[in-house]
């Protein structure tokens, strides 16, 4: 009897830790529908062949056009800057915001990086638009996810991967650099959104 109350937080443990990342079911998205994948050099694909950075893979495994509005080095203020301007021009039914790497390789502060997603995360919601929110990691011994990308989360409800960057980043096999993932990388980073909007509904 006591070695079953003994292995119920065990169990409660192992399902926190490998219970998919939270977020809302989204609707179907329309064979004609549009992706918009917002971001740095990780959306951009440097370190990555031509067409295999991970908005293209994610075309090819989706079937819907995926839209690449990476920019190399951005951080979250320009990002923030120009958001409203790219949701004009590519009328979006999707977005994928990976944003901030940059940020934490410069110092900026957590608070300053947290606004200026909020301010995009705010913008999508107002128009309506579904997001989802790519944790990446901050700068520390061992590759943490920022905890700011958790209460984004919290507070704006976009369907969110938590650690799958993060757990990607720690494999030297999948990048090209110390920041940047190669071809494989990028394939797996696509595999992984293409599964978790199958899950969510929008597949």
């Amino acid at each position: 009897m006591k070695l079953k109350w003994l292995l119920v937080p065990v169990i409660l443990l192992l399902a926190v830790v490998f219970w998919p990342s939270g977020g809302p079911s989204l609707a179907p998205l329309a064979g004609g529908a549009r992706i918009l994948t917002f971001g740095d050099s990780l959306t951009r694909g440097v370190g990555a062949s031509p067409g295999m950075d991970y908005p293209a893979q994610l075309q090819t495994m989706s079937g819907r056009v995926v839209i690449n509005a990476g920019i190399s080095g951005e951080t979250s203020s320009q990002g923030r800057e120009r958001f409203a301007r790219v949701l004009d021009e590519t009328a979006p039914d999707l977005i994928i915001l990976l944003e901030g790497g940059n940020d934490f390789l410069r110092n900026v502060s957590a608070e300053q990086v947290e606004a200026n997603l909020a301010a995009m995360l705010a913008q999508a919601q107002r128009r309506d638009i579904p997001v989802v929110l790519v944790g990446v990691p901050q700068k520390s011994l061992w590759l943490e996810t920022a905890p700011l990308y958790g209460q984004l989360a919290a507070q704006y409800n976009p369907l969110f991967i938590e650690d799958f960057l993060t757990e990607l980043l720690k494999l030297s096999e999948v990048k090209s650099d110390a920041i940047h993932l190669n071809d494989e990388g990028y394939r797996r980073l696509a595999e992984h959104l293409y599964q978790r909007l199958q899950q969510a509904g929008a597949l």
